[in-house]
């Protein structure tokens, strides 16, 4: 599965993760041990889902180390990105 990735390292919790896309694609905002199992290609947990407007916010529910990984659910093209962390 190809998708783009950005590790936010570790967060304290309540932060909110603001991305931004260029179109319509999948936001998952996953812990370590969630985001490894997605990679396998195995059953993971995360926060977001199919992002349709943008900018798209989610909050951190708590402390830990943090990645966002965005894909296109199979579908053809390509999406430009950006994330931040506020506060």
């Amino acid at each position: 599965m190809r998708f783009l990735h950005n590790d936010l390292g570790h967060l304290d919790g309540n932060e909110v993760v603001e991305v931004t896309l260029s179109n319509a694609a999948n936001v998952r905002l996953m812990d370590g041990s969630n985001f490894s199992a997605y990679r396998r290609g195995g059953r993971h947990d995360y926060y977001g889902g199919y992002v349709t407007r943008s900018p798209f916010t989610v909050r951190v529910p708590r402390g830990g180390h943090w990645h966002v990984a965005i894909d296109n659910g199979g579908h053809t093209g390509s999406v430009r990105v950006a994330v931040r962390v506020l506060g």
